[in-house]
């Protein structure tokens, strides 16, 4: 069994830290602005938000999780320790304040469909 969880807005869900908001600032001809949130267009971003989120799930990496960039990817052999594996992954995301785009997430796909 998998499941497919898709994050909204991936980057834009991570802060940036005070200290290295001023390093964002870019001017228009009308002011200057800040981004408080991960721009895409960042030459690390990627680098940032795969290192937070291989952190976040360090320990179910390659036990029933996979990360590709904002897609998590959960399998099991049965739906029983499915249940179990979404309700760790969720509420983890849950605890860590990161959100997931329902609408592009396909839960409880058998392995014939997936």
């Amino acid at each position: 069994m998998f499941s497919k969880i898709d994050l909204r807005s991936s980057y834009y869900q991570l802060r940036v830290r005070n200290s290295d908001v001023p390093k964002t600032t870019f001017r228009t001809t009308y002011r200057h602005y800040d981004f408080l949130v991960m721009p895409f267009r960042l030459t690390n971003a990627l680098v940032v938000f795969m290192d937070l989120m291989n952190r976040i799930f360090r320990q179910y990496l390659d036990q029933f999780v996979v990360m590709f960039i904002d897609d998590i990817l959960i399998y099991s052999r049965d739906e029983t320790e499915h249940a179990k594996h979404l309700r760790l992954v969720l509420q983890t995301l849950r605890e860590k304040q990161l959100y997931a785009k329902f609408s592009k997430c396909e839960l409880i796909v058998t392995c014939d469909k997936f």
